[in-house]
């Protein structure tokens, strides 16, 4: 997890920061040069809006980096539009220039699996939102595994892991805390989001500290039902040991109590995992009419 999130720091914050400088402070020989860099460093910094795990952050920075980016490319275009746009380039400069183009395609390129995974075409199950009383991020989400990881399991093909913020946009005291309580969604209560039976629990498993996780019970404590909609089934994972306030048989009104987000199974810290299926096969979820992706924010 350390490796996680040095890779963040250096690919949300870091480089962002540097291009932007660049911009800023760099000096260019002429309009191509200038244009070209430009180019590579906002295609790089919308990949990073677009994919980047904000939670991780203050959400709200996610909004700095294009505001910055705008600012710099006006400075940056007032210190170099007197200067000619056909200058003699050395065969160091074309090797960079080649670079630039290189970066630009590459992560041009990467935003087309995000995009994708924006809409489906398949049809999604109204769902009542589980969680109340809170700002609710998507840290995992959509129909592209770009920005969904669950994407690429056929059963989990859209499945939601969402954890809760603060009002300043932060998910935990801390980058990672291995205690629970830090992190603003343990605890939180949950209620089901469909009408339906109870199909299967379980309850006793132990919640775990980051960065411990149990592989062998990937689904923790959970509750799943059959929604009156379709016979969807659709599971809540991770659920706090001892929670659980359904039994398994019995039958469920939306939005009543089922329990409370807990840290328990192979998970990474605290967060509500929620997907629907039927036959083995994902069921898109939708919330007040929304198909929910990365970086997609619920207000209750």
């Amino acid at each position: 997890m350390t490796s996680t999130i040095i890779q963040l720091a250096i690919f949300q914050l870091v480089l962002p920061a540097l291009f932007i400088f660049a911009l800023l402070k760099g000096k260019f020989k002429g309009k191509t040069d200038w244009a070209l860099q430009s180019i590579m460093f906002t295609i790089y910094i919308s990949w990073v809006f677009f994919s980047g795990r904000w939670d991780w952050t203050i959400y709200y920075l996610r909004f700095l980096w294009p505001v910055l980016l705008i600012i710099a490319l006006y400075f940056s275009w007032r210190r170099i539009r007197s200067k000619p746009l056909d200058i003699s380039y050395t065969g160091k400069d074309k090797v960079a220039f080649a670079f630039y183009i290189l970066l630009a395609l590459i992560f041009a390129f990467y935003h087309v699996p995000i995009f994708a995974g924006y809409s489906t075409n398949d049809k999604a199950i109204e769902l009542e939102f589980p969680l109340h009383n809170g700002i609710y991020y998507v840290a995992h989400g959509g129909d592209s595994t770009e920005i969904n990881h669950h994407n690429e399991h056929p059963e989990q093909q859209y499945a939601l892991d969402i954890v809760q913020l603060n009002k300043i946009g932060v998910r935990a005291a801390g980058i990672y805390p291995k205690e629970l309580d830090r992190y603003e969604i343990y605890g939180a209560k949950l209620v089901s989001p469909c009408s339906g039976e109870v199909v299967d629990i379980r309850k006793n498993m132990s919640d775990l500290n980051p960065p411990e996780t149990n592989s062998e019970h990937p689904k923790g404590n959970y509750v799943q039902i059959k929604c009156n909609q379709d016979e969807v089934n659709v599971l809540i994972a991770h659920m706090q040991e001892g929670s659980a306030a359904v039994e398994a048989g019995g039958r469920i009104k939306t939005k009543q109590p089922i329990g409370l987000v807990g840290n328990s199974g192979n998970t990474s810290e605290p967060h509500l995992h929620i997907h629907a299926e039927k036959n083995g096969q994902g069921v898109p979820i939708a919330f007040d009419d929304r198909f929910l992706v990365r970086n997609s924010l619920m207000w209750k």
